[in-house]
């Protein structure tokens, strides 16, 4: 099992930057892929970003290529989104996510097998 808490949402306005984080527990000695997705209401839940466990290999979403940058710390066991040049259409709630780092599909939400609560990012005008 894997716990996942994020955390570094909230208000922000257009143009500016977040950090979000993941903290992971529990069998983080396993190679797991991390990814974020996110989701606002009524619509479905989006792929945001993943990044291997070696950080070889990263993967964005188109609307969030060249904005967001996907890291992570093995160390500390933690994930990060930084995202810049935020705009109001990035407002969802952001999840962490975690997978078997083998294998197809990172962009897709099924694949993976652990999933945090989520964290606030709204983004003013």
């Amino acid at each position: 099992q894997v716990q996942l808490v994020e955390s570094g949402g909230g208000l922000v306005q257009a143009g500016g930057s977040l950090r979000l984080s993941c903290a992971a527990s529990g069998r983080t000695f396993a190679r797991y892929t991390m990814g974020w997705f996110r989701q606002a209401p009524g619509k479905e839940r989006e792929f945001v970003a993943a990044i291997t466990w070696s950080s070889e290999s990263t993967y964005y979403g188109d609307s969030v290529k060249g904005r967001f940058t996907i890291s992570r710390d093995k160390a500390k066991n933690t994930a990060y989104l930084q995202m810049n040049s935020l705009k109001p259409e990035d407002t969802a709630r952001y999840y962490c996510a975690a997978r078997p780092d083998a294998g197809w599909g990172r962009p897709i939400s099924l694949t993976y097998d652990y999933w945090g609560q989520g964290t606030q990012v709204t983004v003013s005008s």
